[in-house]
């Protein structure tokens, strides 16, 4: 069993890295691409650190936890310009429901 969860492990972060070309090409920004690498080797360290549970893989799972919460929380401080789309994008003209208010 250990053997599985060092190979998922591995694997895991190996996705993680392959995601981040996607990530950013669907974003077109660094922020949320670094943020889906960090939820990937997230659980890749947790998936280790399952495996073989010892004080340095704890560190290590805390230490890609502790910076992923302060990507994200810099991602919520830069306001919904640097979140999603801009105000007048496709999102600020409302619900397309057939253009009657009641719907």
């Amino acid at each position: 069993m250990t053997a599985v969860l060092l190979q998922a492990s591995v694997l895991c972060a190996a996705m993680g890295l392959l995601a981040c070309p996607f990530a950013y090409r669907a974003t077109g920004r660094v922020p949320p691409t670094l943020a889906v690498l960090l939820d990937f080797l997230t659980a890749a360290g947790l998936l280790r650190l399952a495996a073989a549970p010892d004080w340095k893989g704890i560190a290590t799972a805390a230490a890609v936890i502790a910076l992923r919460k302060v990507v994200s929380g810099a991602l919520g401080r830069a306001g919904p310009s640097a979140a999603g789309p801009s105000a007048t994008g496709p999102s600020a003209a409302g619900p397309r429901h057939g253009g009657h208010p009641r719907g």
